[in-house]
C-alpha cells in the first residue's frame, strides 16, 4: 500500500505558515489518497505562500477550489487578515462571496502579489495547458500580472510535452463563424495530427459559453506540436481566436501532490 498524507495533514516540513494552522499533526498517514485528496493537499500547501495584506489571484477549478477554500477558513479564523482576492471565474466569485473573502478587481489592483491556480498539463518547464475548466480568459488576464503564480496539480497532471495527455487544448473563440475558425485551427497543426472540436455541453449538445460569452475549441493533438510560443502565436493570429490555453513562462512554483507526498519545484 502506498504511503502517502491524509488530507488533514498537509505539511511536509517545518511549517509555521498560516496555512499550516490547519495541521493538528505533522506526521504522515499510510493511507491510499483519492485524486480529490490530492487536490486538497497541493491546495493547501499552496496557501503555505499566502501573507496577511496580499491581492491574490483565486483560481478556478477542482483543484483551486481547495485552496480558495482554505484561504477562506484562515480569514475566519484571523490567521491572515487584510486578504483582498481577484476571482478568475465568476464560479470562483460566487465561493469567495460565500467564504467572505473581500473581492477586487484588475483595474483597482493591476498589480497582483500571488496567484494560486491548477493546471491541465504541466511538462518538464513549468509550460502548462490550461482551461478546460473554461476560464481560461480571465485565468490568463490575472495569472500573467501575479508576481508569483503558484501551479497546483495532482500527478496526473505531468506530461512529458506538451498535449501529451490526448486531451484538450482549449481555445477560446468568438462564437461569430465558429466552424471557420475551427477548421483553421486544425489545419494549423495538421501536422500533429490534430481534431478541433466545439465544447458542447453534454445534457443539451448546445456550445459551451464562457463567462465571457465566447464558445470554446478543443484541440487535440496525437503528436507533440513542437515549438510553444511559436504555436501560441500562430493560433493568436487567426481572426476569431480570443486565447489559447497555453500558459508558458508563467508559473514561478510547481506543487505536485503523489502518493508519496508533496514537491515543490520553483522555477529555475
Amino acid at each position: 500500500m502506498a504511503i502517502a498524507y491524509d488530507p488533514q495533514f498537509i505539511g511536509t516540513g517545518n511549517v509555521d505558515t498560516a496555512a499550516g494552522a490547519l495541521m493538528t499533526s505533522p506526521s504522515p498517514s499510510p493511507v491510499t489518497l483519492t485524486q480529490d485528496e490530492l487536490k486538497k493537499i497541493a491546495g493547501y500547501k499552496a496557501v503555505e505562500f499566502v501573507e496577511s495584506g496580499m491581492v491574490v489571484g483565486l483560481g478556478t477549478g477542482s483543484t483551486a477550489k481547495h485552496a480558495v477554500d482554505c484561504i477562506g477558513e484562515l480569514l475566519q479564523q484571523g490567521v491572515l487578515t487584510n486578504i483582498v482576492g481577484i476571482p478568475t471565474s465568476i464560479k470562483t466569485h460566487e465561493q469567495a462571496l460565500s467564504l467572505n473573502i473581500p473581492l477586487s478587481d484588475l483595474e483597482t489592483h493591476p498589480v497582483i502579489d500571488l496567484a494560486i491556480d491548477g493546471a491541465d498539463e504541466v511538462d518538464p518547464e513549468m509550460n502548462l495547458v490550461k482551461g478546460r475548466g473554461g476560464s481560461l480568459l480571465r485565468e490568463k488576464m490575472i495569472e500573467c500580472v501575479s508576481k508569483k503564480f503558484v501551479v497546483i496539480v495532482d500527478e496526473s497532471k505531468l506530461v512529458d510535452y506538451i498535449g501529451g495527455s490526448g486531451l484538450a487544448m482549449p481555445v477560446e473563440i468568438v462564437p461569430f463563424c465558429w466552424k471557420f475558425t475551427a477548421q483553421m485551427l486544425q489545419s494549423l497543426f495538421k501536422e500533429a495530427d490534430c481534431v478541433a472540436k466545439l465544447r458542447t455541453l453534454p445534457e443539451k449538445q448546445h456550445p459551451y459559453v464562457t463567462d465571457n460569452g465566447n464558445y470554446i475549441i478543443d484541440l487535440y493533438f496525437k503528436k507533440d506540436i513542437g515549438d510553444l510560443k511559436a504555436a501560441g502565436g500562430a493560433i493568436l493570429g487567426i481572426p476569431g481566436v480570443v486565447e489559447h490555453g497555453l500558459f508558458l513562462d508563467m508559473a514561478t512554483t510547481l506543487i505536485v501532490a503523489g502518493k508519496h507526498g508533496v514537491t515543490v519545484k520553483n522555477k529555475a
